[in-house]
């Protein structure tokens, strides 16, 4: 059974809903926003839990018959919101998820929640039969929607939410996390904090991910290796990092993180704050190579490249924009 207390960082947005459950002022429709694996649904998970507790206290006792029904993802008083095709939510989707079903009251618990996962996946048409509900809603009725990005959110339906925005974690939260309640050793902790970059998901697929030294070779060996190599040949090797089942955005990440040591090392000459330390002759290499310039502009393009394959934009077009900028620098 989980707990406010074992969400990692996040000190703001557990003091809003524990306070709302405290002073039984549970708004009709909240939006969890923030960045993919960041704890979205855990958090959503909790709340729903201790909304529907029947001890009436701020967190869940994890004890009573709600709470072991949520707990096993079984309790009929609270609904996960499904959708058929994974890229998109339709408007049957809400139709049959929540429209159709809204009405009827629920069966054990002064409150019926519906979760709704990637909800920045509604089409217009699915946000506009989902606002019918919000406009007027049933008492018992509490919406949580969770959103990777803001941006697809129709205003109406963002003026009737109360938004809740996830923050980054500090990087002394998720270090302790990260060794104490994972195990993680030291200096794997910190190449996750790194690139992490506050997101606690991503911290910790990372540190328990068993290819992810595997990764990391394959990122350091093409950085190492690029100048001397053309860009079909480079496209391809990263077409290969789909066949370990590691997300691209990673992957770039750890570029990121090895030109950002780059620029430290460039500013400094210290290596004490660097997280690839033992990769240091490389780094003094790119460092006496590139000018500062050059060095930022490669860090923004992988940030550009990140954007561009979350619009979709095509994977070859993308990386050889994002190679040319990494050997002209």
């Amino acid at each position: 059974m989980a707990y406010f207390k074992d969400i990692v960082g996040q000190e703001q947005m557990k003091e809003h809903m524990q306070g709302a459950i405290e002073q039984k002022k549970i708004s009709h429709a909240y939006i969890i926003n923030g960045e993919n694996r960041s704890g979205k649904e855990f958090i959503a998970k909790i709340f729903s839990q201790a909304i529907l507790c029947e001890q009436g206290g701020k967190e869940p006792c994890g004890q009573c018959h709600s709470c072991i029904q949520a707990e096993s993802r079984n309790h009929p008083d609270i609904i996960f919101v499904s959708h058929e095709k994974p890229n998109v939510i339709g408007v049957d989707d809400i139709r049959d998820g929540i429209n159709n079903t809204v009405m009827i009251k629920p069966y054990s618990s002064p409150y019926k929640i519906y979760i709704v996962q990637e909800a920045e996946k509604m089409t217009p048409q699915a946000q506009n039969a989902l606002l019918k509900t919000l406009e007027e809603p049933p008492a018992y009725a509490v919406f949580i929607l969770l959103v990777n990005t803001m941006e697809s959110m129709l205003p109406t339906i963002v003026s009737r939410c109360v938004v809740l925005n996830m923050k980054p974690v500090r990087d002394e939260e998720m270090r302790r996390y990260l060794m104490k309640e994972l195990q993680v050793p030291d200096y794997r902790a910190e190449i996750c904090i790194a690139f992490a970059r506050g997101n606690v998901g991503r911290a910790k697929a990372l540190a328990s991910s068993e290819d992810f030294d595997k990764i990391r070779t394959e990122a350091l060996s093409l950085l190492k290796n690029i100048y001397d190599m053309e860009i079909a040949e480079i496209v391809d090797s990263l077409k290969q990092i789909k066949e370990y089942g590691f997300d691209i955005n990673d992957y770039l990440d750890i570029m990121a993180v090895w030109y950002r040591d780059v620029l430290l090392f460039k500013a400094t000459h210290d290596l004490n704050h660097l997280i690839f330390r033992d990769e240091i002759q490389h780094i003094k290499k790119v460092a006496q190579r590139s000018d500062y310039e050059g060095i930022e502009e490669v860090i923004n393009a992988l940030e550009k490249a990140k954007n561009r394959l979350n619009s979709k934009v095509n994977f070859e077009l993308t990386m050889e924009l994002l190679l040319l900028t990494l050997k002209e620098n």
